[in-house]
Parts: structure tokens; sequence; C-alpha cells
């Protein structure tokens, strides 16, 4: 087999910055350059020359179709592909594409989500070229980022938000850079690194089962023998089946120019990761959309299926996506890294304080942005941070942020006095505090690590938000400062008020103990346990005055949006329980009453041979209650789905979903759990928990 020359081979589906560089004018490329470094709208003279030289590139490597590939509200991507064919009058073709046809497309804005903003007689909608994330070759198609808004200019994507809270964050960051010396820096770009959980299982095993079909979940399944509690899973030797499939999904990942770092075995059986390089927020989230569709295609190929569900199986881990997130200038600092000198250290606090000051103000909008009923599942359970947004420093920090506010001197280990005043901050040492899987959004020694996302999510949304509410503590700090006759004893002044107003908020503690809900109420930090809380609080009337602020959300939008949510967690739990509804009926129901019947038969030819059957009729009694509260469920079940579907409001409907339909539907799951325990393994109507995470 030909080794794969990664250096080689790295990039070469994707009109990169190398392949511009060979490819377009001089001029040309500067131009574009540019406007990929700074943000800026792209100069529409030099487009008809990017589209031609981007055609030629595409048609070399075997593509004959263009599409304008974007990120609707349904939270995957959606393409239409147009061939680059354009007729000639001898009856022949030519291939043609051009800068119009690059920048801008016209999808039906009608067929996506869209939260009212576009009723079905209203179809006109725009997609809008995305010059910062590169275009790439695949299936034999151009791939064309780009923006989604409606024909009144609403976005109705996930990328608009990002790119315009890409560019507040960067203009707010600027205003404080300036305040501490740096006029070099013209752009300050959120950057992030996303990693992601997933299952493989056996293809064959996954077409037995209606629910991970329909769903992407378990609906129902009795736990394995054994599960994860040997921890003998985590970081082991990866099964050549599974080796075989992450090398496959590398190259195919570095043939598009992402940097697929790190792959491992998770915690939970049949669990694995994926890790990449850190990258531009808009271009993490591309890549990330491309590596979970990449996932899902190669596994196929293998006999496999990749399972992105936040929860498919009961009993274990799910899977998150942890999203790191920092600021970096356009020159390669790493604004959330300590650095080496006092007035370094003064502007990461200043930062930092920032960060701190933004979670607490907007801890809603941070939950409401992993919100999913996938995710409320993780949330909370033992496996993933607590519904409660909160922040960990260590032991290093959270000693800097002490002395700070009480004034006192600092003492890094031991060995260095330091007096806590903006000219003389702390030098602590980078990666100076442990790790706390337990928190939601933990400083790792030069970002923060957003642990509460879910695998199945698009990280646009969080990255929006935390931009969004970063640039707002950095606004409010530069409306300070910039006034200011002194500046270091105004920047004192400020940090010390904002880590006191926002401190509840720093928790370093376990965020698994039972305390911690306890204590978190006490410091009036919400808690906001499910999908339909969350969503609830998106249009909260701070909410809308700080997106409008920063123009990244209309108030249109917001509405939209919220009603979108509503509507996508009552149609999942409405999937959900429709599928467990039918799977009891016509498989559970079956296979359990024609056990019974063996069971009754068994009884009775020992009774007529003088033997008394007390095991078979012990069993066939607790089958038979068991059987009668399960077909009592299901109708249960669907009366329920019948209640939910007839209430009219989506915020309404959505609760009705969770606090009925939902609880039903696990009240029908632990009857049919307990009577897999019972059942003969021949008699169960679909693979086990065993044969699901056990057999690849």
């Amino acid at each position: 087999m030909e080794n794969f020359n990664v250096v080689e081979q790295f990039g070469i589906d994707v009109f990169n910055e190398e392949t511009m560089r060979q490819r377009l004018p001089k001029n040309v490329f500067k131009t574009l350059k540019k406007t990929i470094a700074e943000g800026k709208e792209l100069d529409s003279s030099i487009a008809d020359i990017v589209a031609n030289a981007m055609k030629d590139w595409a048609i070399e490597k075997g593509a004959t179709h263009y599409t304008h590939w974007f990120q609707p509200m349904t939270g995957i991507t959606a393409e239409k592909h147009d061939s680059f064919i354009s007729p000639t009058n001898d009856g022949t073709v030519i291939m043609e594409f051009s800068g119009k046809e690059l920048i801008k497309g016209e999808p039906d804005a009608s067929s996506f989500p869209s939260g009212g903003i576009r009723a079905t007689f209203e179809a006109r909608g725009y997609t809008a070229w995305d010059p910062t994330s590169y275009a790439f070759v695949k299936g034999g198609s151009l791939y064309i980022p780009t923006a989604f808004y409606s024909y009144s200019g609403e976005a109705l994507d996930k990328k608009t938000p990002l790119l315009r809270s890409m560019d507040v964050v960067s203009d707010a960051a600027l205003r404080i850079l300036k305040l501490f010396g740096n006029t070099t820096t013209k752009r300050v770009v959120a950057t992030v690194g996303a990693e992601q959980e997933y299952f493989l299982i056996d293809k064959k095993n996954y077409d037995k089962r209606k629910d991970l079909i329909f769903t992407g979940r378990t609906l129902f399944g009795a736990p394995a023998p054994k599960g994860q509690e040997l921890d003998d899973h985590y970081f082991g030797v990866i099964k050549d089946r599974v080796a075989d499939y992450m090398k496959d999904l590398d190259e195919r990942l570095w043939k598009l120019g992402i940097t697929s770092k790190t792959k491992h075995n998770e915690v939970a059986p049949a669990q694995h990761e994926n890790a990449p390089i850190f990258a531009p927020a808009n271009l993490a989230t591309d890549q990330n959309q491309l590596t979970m569709e990449l996932m899902k295609k190669v596994a196929l190929e293998h006999g496999l299926v990749c399972l992105l569900h936040e929860k498919p199986f009961a009993g274990i881990n799910g899977s998150g996506k942890h999203d790191n997130w920092s600021l970096s200038t356009d020159d390669g600092q790493n604004l959330l890294d300590p650095g080496n000198s006092p007035m370094e250290n003064a502007q990461f606090l200043t930062f930092l304080a920032a960060i701190i000051k933004a979670v607490d103000e907007y801890s809603d909008l941070l939950r409401m942005s992993v919100a999913s009923p996938g995710n409320d599942h993780r949330l909370g359970a033992n496996e993933a941070p607590p519904a409660i947004i909160s922040i960990f420093l260590g032991e290093e920090l959270q000693g800097v942020v002490d002395a700070l506010v009480e004034g006192k001197e600092y003492t890094s280990n031991g060995k260095q006095m330091f007096n806590v005043g903006v000219s003389s901050l702390p030098d602590f040492p980078k990666d100076s505090t442990d790790r706390n899987r337990t928190s939601p959004f933990a400083f790792t020694g030069n970002k923060f690590e957003f642990r509460m996302v879910g695998s199945n999510l698009n990280i646009a949304g969080p990255n929006t938000i935390l931009n969004t509410i970063v640039a707002n503590s950095l606004t409010e700090f530069a409306d300070v400062l910039e006034g200011a006759e002194n500046f270091n004893e105004a920047l004192h002044d400020l940090l010390v008020k904002t880590i006191s107003e926002h401190k509840r908020v720093i928790f370093n503690g376990n965020g698994y103990g039972n305390e911690w809900p306890v204590e978190a109420e006490k410091r009036g930090l919400p808690n906001l346990k499910s999908t339909v809380d969350a969503v609830a609080c998106v249009t909260a009337p701070k909410n809308i005055a700080l997106f409008k602020k920063f123009g990244v959300y209309s108030e249109v939008e917001l509405y939209s949006r919220q009603e979108i949510l509503f509507e996508n967690y009552s149609k999942v739990i409405n999937i959900e329980a429709l599928t467990a509804a039918d799977m009891a009926k016509t498989e559970i129901l079956p296979a359990v009453m024609k056990f019974a019947k063996d069971v009754c038969d068994i009884a009775a030819s020992k009774k007529a041979l003088g033997l008394e059957p007390t095991v078979e009729t012990e069993m066939a009694k607790k089958v038979n209650d068991l059987t009668a509260a399960l077909s009592e469920k299901a109708y249960a079940l669907s009366d329920a789905v019948v209640k939910a579907q007839a209430i009219e409001g989506e915020e309404a409907k959505a609760r009705c979903y969770h606090d009925e339909v939902f609880s039903t539907m696990q009240s029908l799951r632990a009857v049919a759990d307990e009577l897999e325990t019972i059942v003969g393994e021949e008699y169960w109507p679909y693979p086990t928990y065993d044969e699901l995470l056990f057999n690849v």
C-alpha cells in the first residue's frame, strides 16, 4: 500500500493561500489576502479574476459543478450544485464561472427554518461568499463557504452572526490593546479548537434498531454486564478496525486542510475522539461541520456507523465537543497567555476580568448556546459539566485575583513576593493550573475550554455568544479607561471592582458534587436544567439589548431563533416518542408475549408430569405484570404526543413535550429495560448494549 505523504497531500483540495499565490496575479493576490486578513469586503473589481482562477483549479481537480455551501438553522450544512457549463452557438459548451456567481447565490429561503421571517410564498434568499474561509473541492464540486440571509436582510444561518461577532470582538479588543501601547495590531481573531467525541458501532446492528435510525440514540436498552467502570477503554489500544477508520479519516481531513491532530479512545466503550489544531472561529466552524460529515461517510465505507448524538447509550458517558476558545492578534500574540512581563500580565488580567464579567452577566446565553434535546441528557449527569455556568481558574490564578481584590501582596509558590499593582503584576508560570473536567468553562493555560458543547452541535452558536459577551465587557472597559487621567490607577480600580462584583461565578471545586447546586443557588447563579428553560432566556430584555448594541442579532432574528429552537425541541421529542411507542407496540410486546407463552407451555408440561412449576409460574407472573405495564405506558405515550401536538404556541408546546411526553417516554423505557433483563436473548427483537458496544 502506497504511503500517504502528509506534507505533500495536506490541503491539496483547498484553494488556500499557497494556491492563490500561485494562480492569481500579484496585485489581485495582495488585495484578496488583505481582505482575508482584515475581514474586509471583497473588492468587486477582482471578483472575476478570482472566480476564473478558482474554476480552472477546481476543474483540474475533477470538479464539474460549484456550490454555495452554507449553514442554515437546521444545524447542518446545505448545498445546491450548479455546473460550470455554458452553451455556445455551435451546440457545444464551455466551462465558465463569473465573479457574480462566486460572490452571490439565490437558494430558496422558505424551505429552511426561519422562525417566521420567511413565509412559504416568500422564497427569495441569498448566499454570500465568505472569503475568510477557503473554498475546497469535494465529490466533483467546488465548495464555496457562504453566509445565508433573507431577501429582507435578516440572517437565516449560523455563520452570519458568527462573522458579525468576530468583527465586534476584534474592534473591542483593539481598543484595549491601544491602551497598552499596541498600535500595530490591525485585527484580533477569535480562535477555536473543537475536540470532537463520537461512537462507532457495527452497521449491521445499527440497521436492526429503529431508534438509532430515526433518532440517533437508543430509546431502550438495559446496561451491559460491563460498562466503563474499569477505565480500560480510555486511551487504550485502538482496535485494528477502528485504527483503519481513523487513518482513512485523517487522510481525508488532511487533504481538505483540516489539521486533525489527536485521536484516541474515549472513556465509554466504542467511544473515540478527534481533535484539530486551533483556527479562526469561522474556519474552525466550517472544518468541524466537514469533520462530522466525513466521520459519518468514512464510517459507512468501513461497515460502521458514526453516532454523533450527545447520548446514544444510557448509563455510560455521552459525547461532548469541548470548544477551546481564545483571542489572538494578527501577528500571533495569544491575548490569554499571561506573558513574561508586568505589562503583559496587566493586559492579560484585563482580558481575564472582562471574560469573568461576561460569563457572569450572560451565563443564561452561554447555557442557551449549548441547549439541545440530546445535550440535556449529558449536562449535570456526572459525566459532563453541570447546567450551572461557572469558571475554573485554578490555584495560581485564583491567588492572583484574590490578592488583587484584597489589596495584598501575592506570593507565587512561595518563591517571590509581588506587590499586586498594575505596574508589577506577577509573572506567574504557564500551565500553572490543574485541569477541572467538572467545570463548564475552565482556564487551561492560554485559553478557555467551554466543555458544555454537545457533540452534534454546530459550534458557530456558542462562539457567537462568547465573542459578543466578551466584546461587551471590553467595550465597557475601554469606555472607562480611554478617558482616565491616570491609566494605571484607573485600570487597577477597574480590575478590583470587576472581579469583586463577579467573583461569584468562579468555582474551582467539584461540579459533580451534590453540594455545588446548593452553593450555586446561594450565590445567585442560574440553574437552567432543560433546553426549554434555557431557550426561554433568549429574548430577555438585557439579551436583546446586548445583540442590538453590537448588531450581531436584530430583535427579529432573536425571536425567530427562539421559535426555531422551541420548535426543534418539540419535533425531536415527538420523533423519539413516536419511535418509542412503535417499538414497544410492534416489536417488544410481541417478543415478550411469545416468551411468556413459551414459559407457560413449559409450566403446563411440568404440571402434566406431576412437577411443581414454581420458577415458571413466578416468571410468567412477573412478565405478565410488566407486559401489562408496558402496554399501558406505550398507549399513554401515544396519548401524550397527541395532546402535545394540539397545543398552540411553540414555547407552550415545547414545555408539554418536556414535562409530559419525555417523562412518559422515560417511564416506558424503565419497564422495557427491566423486561430485557428477564426475556431470553433469542426472543429480544433487536441488538442489545452488549452487541452494540463490544463487537466492533
